[in-house]
């Protein structure tokens, strides 16, 4: 099929929703018919050796002496970047990711290439279709070891008593971003507004979510679990261990890597494992709906076909 000539600059596709949704397979179907590569916007694909767990795809071995990890991820020819970029033991945070990915957007334009950004992390999402700015605040290793060991109910009472109105727009469930809201409190007195501009001048974007009802979003979830157990999702987590990596930092990448630990520490049977997994991601698809249906510009489709005619017309007209 010849490819669609990209006329105009700066113009960016987002493919976004919900963990199992069908992301990544139409990511792929829209690069090779727009010639466009794949820019990862997943919190966990983005670092090494967490692969099985994260339903990162595989590495191509034929391209395996190649350097660049764009060269080497590929999915049917087309090339993803910001995958298996970052060591597991290194701090990430948005906005790294925000500075990496323009850094890549920005070479996938200049080589005629368009951008598509594919991934359910929507804070790292906004990020970038909002240019929203943060304030710089290292880490506190101490801090974050004393609030570490709260629940994160716990954490949220904190967040809302510091900052009620960055509480109203935080995940209440997601320990990591709780912590780091409470850290930025302390550092500088509470979390500046984050700052956004009324649009994005240097870019144009057109974001769609990939609408799949709540029973068939269920299924897929049990299917991808059920394939990802056989890979040996629980071997994965044993080698990451012997890696060097604690506990504590493997369970902080959440869902099967926070459960599978204390199935190896014979805290819980195979049986309530896979069960645990499950109910998490379910979980974890929920609160990524209620951030995603926040944001009026999602135009919400599930057939191919609609959403390549939607992105055809806004190349056409961008």
């Amino acid at each position: 099929m010849e490819k669609a000539n990209i006329r105009a600059k700066n113009r960016i596709i987002v493919i976004l929703g919900p963990t199992s949704s069908g992301k990544s397979g139409i990511g792929v179907k829209l690069a090779k018919k727009f010639n466009g590569e794949i820019i990862s916007a997943d919190s966990r694909q983005i670092y090494r050796r967490l692969n099985i767990g994260t339903g990162k795809i595989a590495r191509d071995p034929s391209r395996a002496g190649l350097k660049s990890n764009s060269e080497i991820y590929r999915s049917e020819g087309i090339a993803h970047h910001l995958i298996d970029a970052v060591d597991p033991k290194t701090e990430y945070n948005v906005a790294r990711f925000k500075k990496d990915a323009i850094r890549v957007i920005n070479d996938t334009i200049q080589r005629g290439k368009l951008p598509i950004i594919c991934g359910g992390t929507g804070f790292w999402i906004r990020t970038l279709v909002d240019d929203v700015d943060f304030p710089e605040v290292k880490p506190d290793w101490k801090l974050r070891e004393k609030l570490g060991r709260k629940s994160a109910d716990v954490l949220f009472t904190l967040l809302k008593k510091f900052d009620p109105e960055r509480a109203k727009k935080i995940d209440a469930k997601n320990k990591v971003r709780l912590i780091r809201a409470l850290e930025i409190c302390l550092a500088i007195g509470k979390v500046p507004k984050i700052k956004e501009k009324e649009k994005n001048k240097k870019y144009a974007f057109l974001q769609i979510g990939i609408g799949v009802s709540k029973e068939k979003l269920h299924k897929k979830i049990k299917k991808r679990l059920e394939e990802r157990w056989k890979e040996g999702m629980i071997d994965e987590v044993r080698k990451l261990k012997k890696s060097g990596l604690s506990w504590k930092k493997i369970q902080s990448f959440g869902l099967g890597y926070f459960w599978i630990p204390l199935y190896l520490k014979k805290k819980i049977s195979e049986e309530e494992l896979f069960e645990k997994i499950y109910s998490s991601e379910k979980n974890y698809a929920k609160r990524q709906l209620t951030w995603f249906r926040k944001d009026k510009r999602i135009v919400w489709l599930e057939n191919y076909k609609k959403i390549q005619k939607i992105v055809g017309e806004f190349l056409d007209k961008h």
